[in-house]
């Protein structure tokens, strides 16, 4: 399973959970900690200013461990409704597009999945993921028209 973290400007930070392995409110806590460090790397002006943070509301993402680590980073919360995976955008951009780049294609085992993933995803230019986040406004906007009803594209 792989958590991606990424913002109009390309990937944050990529994890990959071990086979077998199950997250949880302390393993997800421990991914934000590792994502704000990967942020000041990568992105340090943005941590002077107020961090939107998105995620959907899997039990992990939502324990309080999660969300104290998140108020702690400086990371402003935005709401996401009882699990609808067309505000995800993870589910409703970036994994479908790479589940679409890998059709097909046969792997020996996990590393090699995850040398193929991590490649395709860090190819992507910046314009890849500022549509994306695009796309979240746009879905988020129409879902409010409708009330909070699924909004399919």
């Amino acid at each position: 399973m792989a958590t991606v973290f990424w913002d109009a400007e390309g990937i944050v930070l990529i994890d990959y959970l071990e086979h077998g392995s199950t997250i949880t409110g302390t393993y997800y806590a421990d991914l934000i900690g590792k994502c704000q460090a990967a942020l000041k790397e990568k992105r340090g002006g943005k941590l002077r200013r107020d961090v939107l943070f998105h995620q959907d509301n899997a039990p992990a993402r939502t324990s309080l461990q999660a969300r104290t680590v998140i108020r702690n980073a400086g990371f402003k919360l935005l709401h996401h409704p009882p699990y609808l995976p067309d505000l995800a955008p993870n589910d409703f951009y970036l994994f479908p597009k790479l589940k679409e780049y890998m059709k097909g294609w046969k792997f020996a085992d996990d590393e090699d999945v995850i040398y193929t993933a991590s490649g395709w995803l860090e190819e992507q230019d910046q314009e890849f993921f500022y549509n994306g986040i695009q796309a979240l406004e746009k879905r988020w906007t129409k879902c409010i028209s409708v009330g909070g009803d699924y909004v399919e594209k």
